[in-house]
């Protein structure tokens, strides 16, 4: 029995960026023919990036996207290139999938399930196809698909897929990462593969793009509902598989009247080459692919963007000792600046942790002490405020001075802020706009604070070696804006406050429902209360790494102005 040589080249690109995408797409192309593919796939809208947003709305950005197909086409030869671009017809566009071959454009798919929820808009975008591609290729039948179309159980694809009896499934895709995602695309595929008797190729998209990060792991999965390869996530890779070849039965299911079809034969060269073994990635933890995401995400806002080097304002405390190790991770130790800050209320153990930390990691750190700064605040504002320095405005005005000085390290040397916030204080409020909130990227924006501490021993363990020191990690955490402050002196434990909010933001519940979980009536209402409170500070915070289900930002859509509140007697 032969084989079709598949190759799935998970490829990371940068949304409008045509000619750097059409060279990576080229070299994959030619990587995949050295190894004598037959075909090799691209991720949904590789060309032009994805999302490309309102980017869509402009002529010339579509106009690109053919072109760049016109100069892909010309490094087919011998193969079979299947493409993601934004296509048009009159005044409507598809995302949609090229399907070159030899040098010719055989044909163009347009995706039929549009996705509109969560963080996904596209049919403020896109316009739905209607045509299936039925590939002929021997004794066996092929098509081409794209993301969501194998998501909708019994939807128009997988019916079409079932009435031909097709039994390989091109999927090109840019699916999303948020914790456990992959788990639910498994099983997706798996169902998907079953129901229709095929094998499901999905080639998934890997990358870094402003808040959203997509962490590649294409697969093959087999009719049997087996894994066949599996590439690894959060980083490029050629996929490389061999499926056997198989002939065609009697179709067995009635035709969908609502889709048209096409069918075209691939002339696929028979080259003298031996059946190889299928790579199956190895699976990694819920701590990992957080910590992957996080990596990979803040490397590619930073270098995408054209930055070089990050600076960090290093307080002592866990969650900007973890902004530093991820930084580091990312970009190198060398591109990583810390800047201590201290205060009047900056303790002598949280500065000598800093430096410790600093060592440590092999990263520069500046010291800019500010009592001289808050002491000249004071003295202005004394006549007016009072107050005798205390109180939340002195407090916050700690804050504001830090983000100045890190803003003003920013403009000078071109170093892009990375802000240091949490998802759980941001959640509340317990931040401060145009303080720590300041800066260009807040890479744990969506890490509740108890996974913070998670992350932090893992950091160590996957570094070997106690890169944040134990202390930094049982100090009870703090602001430290005034004497002995603490941050359940404000919040509820963390253990608490991440439960809660777990419940009413990313789960959705109702105030009665979360009590009656077992939480504590006036803590719940304080806390929801909170979030309903500070919808205004989260809509100027910077964008930062997503890897909950629903972080805050797209996911997450409320008015700042409303008198609606959800409280529990």
């Amino acid at each position: 029995m032969g084989f079709i040589r598949i190759a799935q080249a998970q490829v990371n690109v940068i949304v409008g960026d045509f000619v750097s995408n059409t060279r990576k797409i080229i070299e994959f192309i030619e990587d995949a023919r050295n190894q004598h593919a037959d075909i090799v796939t691209f991720p949904e809208l590789a060309v032009c990036g994805y999302p490309p947003e309102d980017l869509l709305f402009k002529s010339r950005f579509i106009r690109e996207n053919p072109k760049a197909i016109e100069t892909i086409k010309e490094h087919t030869r011998d193969i079979t290139a299947i493409v993601g671009y934004a296509a048009s017809d009159d005044d409507r566009i598809y995302s949609s999938a090229a399907v070159i071959m030899n040098q010719r454009l055989l044909s163009t798919y347009h995706k039929i399930e549009l996705p509109n929820y969560g963080v996904f808009d596209e049919k403020r975008y896109f316009a739905r196809g209607n045509r299936g591609l039925i590939l002929l290729s021997g004794t066996n039948r092929l098509t081409v698909n794209i993301c969501e179309d194998i998501w909708v159980k019994g939807g128009i694809p997988q019916r079409f897929v079932s009435a031909n009896n097709i039994g390989i499934v091109l999927n090109i895709s840019a699916l999303l990462f948020h914790v456990n995602k992959i788990s639910e695309r498994m099983e997706v595929a798996r169902q998907f593969a079953m129901g229709t008797k095929s094998y499901v190729c999905l080639n998934n998209l890997v990358g870094g793009q402003d808040e959203l990060v997509f962490d590649g792991g294409s697969f093959i999965i087999g009719p049997d509902g087996d894994i066949i390869s599996r590439a690894n996530r959060f980083q490029e890779e050629l996929l490389v598989t061999d499926i056997p070849e198989y002939s065609v039965t009697d179709v067995f299911e009635a035709q969908p009247d609502d889709i048209f079809k096409e069918t075209l034969a691939l002339d696929i060269p028979r080259h003298d080459r031996e059946q190889r073994f299928p790579t199956v990635a190895s699976e990694i933890s819920a701590l990992c692919e957080v910590y992957e995401a996080l990596v990979l995400g803040t490397r590619d806002y930073v270098i995408k963007n054209g930055f070089q080097k990050v600076v960090i304002g290093l307080s002592g405390g866990i969650d900007s000792s973890l902004t530093a190790v991820i930084a580091a991770d990312a970009l190198g130790s060398d591109n990583v600046v810390g800047v201590t800050m201290p205060s009047i209320y900056t303790s002598n153990e949280t500065f000598s942790d800093a430096a410790l930390f600093a060592n440590r990691l092999g990263i520069k750190l500046l010291t800019i002490p500010i009592k001289e700064l808050h002491s000249s605040y004071i003295n202005v504002l004394k006549d007016i405020v009072g107050s005798k320095g205390r109180g939340f405005v002195y407090e916050n005005i700690q804050a504001r001075i830090r983000g100045n000085l890190l803003m003003a390290l920013s403009n000078h040397f071109g170093w892009l802020v990375l802000t240091t916030g949490n998802k759980s204080e941001l959640a509340v409020g317990y931040c401060t706009l145009y303080g720590d909130m300041a800066g260009g990227f807040a890479t744990i924006k969506d890490v509740p604070k108890t996974m913070v501490f998670e992350l932090a021993d893992y950091v160590n363990t996957i570094h070997k070696q106690e890169i944040i020191p134990q202390s930094i990690i049982e100090r009870p955490p703090s602001a430290e804006l005034r004497p002995d402050q603490k941050d359940e002196d404000s919040l509820p434990p963390y253990s608490i406050l991440d439960g809660i909010l777990h419940a009413y933001v990313e789960e959705n519940k109702a105030v009665d429902e979360i009590i009656n979980s077992g939480y504590d009536p006036e803590t719940v209402n304080k806390v929801v209360r909170m979030v309903d409170l500070n919808e205004y500070k989260r809509r100027q915070a910077p964008p930062g790494v997503r890897i909950t289900p629903k972080a805050f930002g797209k996911d997450r859509r409320f008015p700042i102005t409303n008198r609606y509140r959800e409280t529990f007697a």
